[in-house]
């Protein structure tokens, strides 16, 4: 398996695109009927299975309809707090906020003074 850091961003986008033509076609459906069905253009569709991804939201709605949304799962889930970590965000929050004085300062009449 290749390290993903070490590709060039074109070498990455040609192999999402080859595979995404792959679903495609695993699921025997044309080029046009995808574009039809993400409601973008075909030659978008042509040029994402070429690696030119130019859209992401284009990118987004193919993959809503081939089923493999999926692979953004990890980009969109909130983080799981550990037991420890919800322990102390908990406990922060009860924690004792810094209390700031009410007594009340007599007001002392001040003197004319003759400067």
């Amino acid at each position: 398996m290749e390290n993903i850091y070490m590709l060039a961003d074109a070498a990455i986008c040609q192999k999402i695109g080859g595979k995404l033509k792959q679903a495609r076609l695993k699921q025997n459906i044309t080029q046009q009927s995808l574009a039809e069905a993400a409601d973008v253009s075909l030659s978008s569709i042509k040029k994402i299975e070429n690696g030119e991804i130019g859209s992401f939201d284009s990118l987004l709605r193919v993959l809503r309809i081939l089923g493999k949304l999926d692979v953004l799962q990890p980009l969109v889930e909130e983080e799981q707090l550990s037991p420890n970590e919800y322990y102390n965000l908990v406990h922060s929050a009860k924690a004792k906020t810094r209390q700031r004085a009410v007594g009340k300062i007599d007001k002392v009449e001040k003197e004319d003074s003759e400067w």
